[in-house]
């Protein structure tokens, strides 16, 4: 006997709307589960994650902070996912971004004007395009798996980060702490509200780039193009659509954004590059693009929701006194629950018996 997964004929339209909300809501009662066995109240944790981060005006600012980079490379993946390009290493991508625009505030920091943050920016998307290529080639030429290879880069970024840090960048009055000198405020991101709060104009960033896909996606040829490759690669090859150039086009749009999320944050509200500058934005991003079913519209709702269990994960540190694994088993949660819903609205279980069962019978 096995489970078998058949494609029906015509799913609910009123349901495939309401599948996050559902995915959402039994998120929440296996989360209440899952804190009741921690033996935490289960309504108190909940409120600690979804409504004490943002019961006071400075945490909506971390708020948006948090959201901007989720947004930005939620935003990407989804043009990797419709394309069936499954980029795992847009942390990698976000991380030599950050690099690649840090090189004037921290090599050259006698350069000052206001044209230093543009040419960040301009760099940071750069190096993200660059570091998103490598799959896209290694994919193309060589057959591989851009799962396993995206994901290994990020591992390469991540060292040679933590290596540049502590010794080249490193700052030579920072009394030894492994961290570059603090950028100057024309290489910064200015704040929106600086009476009330630090979040800066990322946010406002990542809601026009992902408006700028959403648009590419949905009223250009080129959007058209990776929906029927993602779909049907068939029906692509027929109709004359590169795949391979697909390939490039999808990794290089997600590295860009991860690169430009990775100066974004850098520039913003780090201000200086330390040995880790994400708390794994580029994994979580995964879960904004599913979440908000692929669509780049969506990723900024997602974007907004998971940025609010980011601080709800420090909250409850704080008011409960568990760990930041708990945190990730929440959002692992979420993502199980939305896509099982999203499973189940599109394709119907059924229990098959094997032919030698059959045979038998017969």
């Amino acid at each position: 006997m096995r489970l078998e997964l058949t494609k029906r004929s015509a799913p609910s339209r009123l349901m495939t709307y309401l599948s996050p909300l559902i995915g959402l809501s039994l998120a929440l009662i296996a989360g209440a589960i899952m804190f009741s066995f921690l033996g935490k109240p289960p309504l108190g944790a909940l409120y600690a994650y979804f409504i004490e981060p943002i019961s006071e005006m400075w945490s909506v600012h971390e708020l948006l902070i948090k959201a901007a980079p989720l947004i930005l490379m939620g935003a990407g993946l989804c043009v990797c996912y419709q394309s069936n390009n499954w980029n795992i290493g847009a942390e990698g991508q976000m991380i030599m971004g950050g690099m690649a625009g840090s090189i004037l505030p921290v090599m050259f920091p006698e350069f000052s004007g206001p044209f230093v943050l543009p040419l960040m920016l301009v760099m940071g998307v750069l190096g993200g395009m660059a570091y998103g290529f490598v799959p896209a080639l290694l994919k193309t030429k060589f057959k591989t798996n851009e799962i396993l290879t995206s994901l290994m880069l990020v591992y390469i970024a991540q060292l040679f980060l933590d290596w540049t840090v502590r010794g080249p960048w490193r700052n030579p009055q920072g009394l030894n702490f492994p961290e570059t000198r603090r950028f100057d405020d024309f290489a910064r991101l200015p704040e929106m509200f600086p009476a009330d709060g630090r979040a800066n104009f990322g946010i406002v960033i990542a809601i026009v780039v992902a408006l700028l896909i959403w648009v590419l996606m949905s009223k250009t040829m080129k959007g058209f193009q990776v929906k029927v490759i993602g779909a049907s690669p068939r029906a692509a090859k027929f109709a004359g659509f590169d795949a391979q150039k697909m390939v490039f086009f999808a990794f290089i749009l997600a590295g860009a954004t991860a690169g430009l999320a990775g100066i974004v944050e850098v520039a913003g509200a780090t201000g200086q590059l330390l040995p880790t500058i994400s708390p794994g934005y580029g994994f979580t991003a995964i879960i904004v693009a599913f979440l908000g079913r692929i669509n780049p519209i969506g990723a900024i709702i997602a974007g907004l929701v998971l940025a609010l269990t980011l601080l709800g994960g420090d909250a409850a540190q704080i008011s409960l006194g568990v760990s930041d694994k708990v945190a990730r088993v929440f959002q692992g949660l979420i993502l199980f629950f939305v896509l099982a819903c999203d499973t189940l609205i599109l394709y119907r279980i059924r229990l098959v018996g094997s032919k030698i069962l059959q045979k038998g019978a017969a």
